[in-house]
């Protein structure tokens, strides 16, 4: 008998005996990855084609439908590769003005270019568009921000676009409404009938439908202090002011107008000595900022966001938003919704629910890793999510300009947390497996805080107001799958972000493979609590911590300093939304940390970058970073001796 034969009917015979406690052994020490419950296929695309995806939609014939930011639309056979075979690109339309949306309804495709909602049709059968019809026109300025987005089909067989705002030309960072409807959502009839449908949107990139209602995802910026999705009913103001200018016209169903919003809330428009405009910053130890919530007791047309997606931690540009139609063909998550990012080139997971009236809900991490930024996504009727990407001119962690991807069920389950619920006085959390229960017990397996953003006209907000909390106790049901988690500090209209640490599963003893959640507690319910005597409220015994102490030699120096380890500094890095640019070893949006360390900056310089960078030192990326004066000096010390303490190597 040959060697290799040998070896094989070894290993056959070991498996035969030990197999099932080998391959649970390997599964208790492997590390799970998101790849191993969802992989993401890359579709190969001819020489020539640059997809750079505006509009995604999964054809009833089994061909997929790809609008591009450079006016075509292909149609995709075989996009699955079924067979082995690759797929075939084929051009249905050109000529079109950057679309970013596409939907399929009654043979035709409809698409929101800049300035139109237009019908493509192929009226002889010969696969090609040969009727381009303008349903519906808007105006236009020219400015290069004002994207238009859509279309979404609404029950009753009509359409909603939303369009982007522009930026003025000396206050550069300050959004506005040039033209008519800018900033606004608009609700298009077959027949071409537009009525101006809600107002208060900046960059509303994302759109989408859960039980009959509309939302949108709007992104970052100036009176937006975090990106999130939005429940959009008629007449709703969701917090930009710019389209306030043409409320009041007789068809707008908002009634407050601008005069009336900037006579409440500072718009902090001032000049300097040399008669120029300031821009606004964040004021630190601000004694009394706005917020959303308050702002919607002045104003009941105020829709503050239904769930909260964190800066930084949860995407940093949110793009479309699609429902899970597929039946447990695309995992344990049916019914939910998923919302791409373009910045982070990942997709989000968000649960939503109705307590007393209003919409909240929970978001988590969900897959990331696809090679350009995440625009567009549709789901076919086997449950593969189709996600079209682009990078150009808005930068992503993806490594290229443009891609079309798919993303399927690897069939694994993973340990997850499957939805969380709000409750009288916590969360109720349901898992996909069972949990273990030691580990679910001791109150240490949990970090907890919420806070909230800034209602002002700066880009962006810091999370303020952030507050710990304690969980009193935890109550775990008798079949594992099921935790409440009860807090006494739960505050309306806060995100409580809450990371299960500690928690394993009861089979395998594996983490979590996303151990946080992020619920915008727009609502506390009503109902019943938990006494305390249902409540376990175990600590572990503490454990005495040793620091690493490192000399790391500079031309400056080689003191010896202490640095804090990775565990202690990672949630400085998450809270302070330096994840959402920076990696270690991987370049994103910016360098990786590695890279920084081999700059040989001092800690102080690098805080100083923090507060004030110089994006000249990093010319090779497109994507400038922002001035971060929020992250307070100690932690930002901390993050920069544990980025000095790396080596410049992997």
């Amino acid at each position: 008998m040959n060697k290799i034969k040998f070896y094989s009917l070894c290993l056959f015979f070991f498996c035969g005996l030990f197999g099932g406690s080998f391959i649970q052994a390997q599964q208790k020490t492997k590390t799970p990855q998101e790849s191993d419950y969802y992989r993401i296929t890359t579709l190969p695309v001819p020489e020539g084609i640059k997809l750079e995806g505006g509009g995604v939609a999964a054809l009833p014939n089994g061909k997929l439908a790809i609008a591009t930011r450079r006016g075509d639309v292909w149609m995709v056979e075989n996009p699955t590769m079924e067979g082995g075979r690759n797929p075939r690109y084929k051009k249905f339309a050109m000529g079109l003005h950057e679309p970013l949306g596409l939907e399929y309804k009654d043979g035709s495709l409809y698409t929101a270019q800049r300035g139109e909602l237009t019908r493509l049709t192929d009226t002889n059968g010969d696969g090609y568009a040969d009727e381009y019809y303008t349903i519906y026109a808007w105006p236009l300025s020219a400015h290069y921000h004002e994207y238009s987005f859509g279309p979404v089909i609404a029950e009753d067989g009509s359409f909603f676009v939303t369009a982007n705002v522009a930026f003025g030309d000396e206050e550069w960072w300050r959004g506005e409404s040039r033209v008519l409807w800018r900033g606004w959502t608009l609700r298009i009839t077959e027949d071409g009938e537009m009525t101006p449908w809600a107002t208060g949107m900046r960059s509303p990139a994302g759109y989408g439908q859960f039980e009959g209602e509309l939302f949108y995802t709007d992104n970052q910026g100036d009176w937006k202090g975090s990106g999130g999705v939005w429940h959009v009913p008629k007449g709703s103001f969701t917090g930009h002011p710019a389209g306030l200018k043409w409320s009041h016209l007789p068809e707008s169903p908002v009634s407050l107008t601008a005069d009336q919003f900037y006579a409440k809330i500072d718009k902090r428009q001032e000049r300097a000595s040399n008669g120029r405009y300031i821009k606004p910053e964040n004021i630190q130890n601000e004694e009394n900022p706005d917020f959303e919530y308050e702002v919607k007791e002045l104003f009941p047309e105020m829709q503050p966001p239904a769930v909260v997606l964190p800066h930084g931690i949860l995407g940093i540009s949110n793009s479309e938003i699609v429902e899970d139609k597929s039946t447990g063909r695309f995992g344990p998550f049916a019914g939910q919704l998923f919302v791409g990012d373009q910045g982070q080139s990942k997709i989000m997971r968000v649960v939503l629910e109705k307590v007393d009236g209003q919409y909240q809900g929970v978001a988590f991490d969900f897959r990331s890793g696809f090679q350009s930024g995440v625009m567009r996504m549709d789901f076919d009727t086997q449950g593969n999510l189709y996600v079209g990407e682009t990078n150009r001119g808005w930068g992503s962690a993806g490594t290229t300009n443009d891609g079309l991807e798919y993303l399927t069920w690897t069939g694994r389950m993973p340990f997850e947390m499957k939805t969380v619920k709000a409750m009288p006085d916590g969360f109720e959390i349901e898992f996909t497996m069972p949990v273990d229960r030691s580990s679910a017990e001791y109150l240490d397996s949990y970090f907890s805080k919420s806070y909230v953003y800034k209602f002002h006209p700066v880009y962006g907000s810091p999370q303020t107001n952030m507050e710990e909390l304690q969980p009193k106790g935890v109550q775990l049901s008798e079949d594992g799958l099921r935790l409440r988690l009860v807090y006494d500090n739960l505050r309306p209209y806060y995100v409580h972000e809450v990371v299960l640490t500690g928690i394993k599963a009861a089979e395998t003893g594996q983490g979590l493979l996303h151990p946080a959640f992020y619920y915008t507690l727009n609502k506390i319910p009503q109902g019943q609590k938990l006494s305390a005597d249902k409540l376990v409220a175990k600590r572990k015994p503490k454990k005495k911590v040793v620091k690493r102490v490192v000399k790391k030699k500079k031309p400056s120096s080689s003191k010896v300093v202490s640095v804090p380890t990775y565990k202690e500094v990672e949630p400085l890095l998450r809270n302070n939304t330096c994840v959402a640019c920076h990696q270690v070893n991987k370049r994103v949006v910016g360098p990786s940390y590695r890279a920084i360390a081999g700059r040989n900056y001092s800690n102080e310089r690098i805080v100083e970058l923090i507060y004030n960078p110089e994006p000249k030192n990093w010319p090779e990326y497109a994507t400038p970073m922002a001035p971060m004066p929020n992250v307070p000096r100690d932690e930002a010390l901390k993050i920069a001796a544990w980025i000095n303490s790396l080596d410049d190597k992997p």
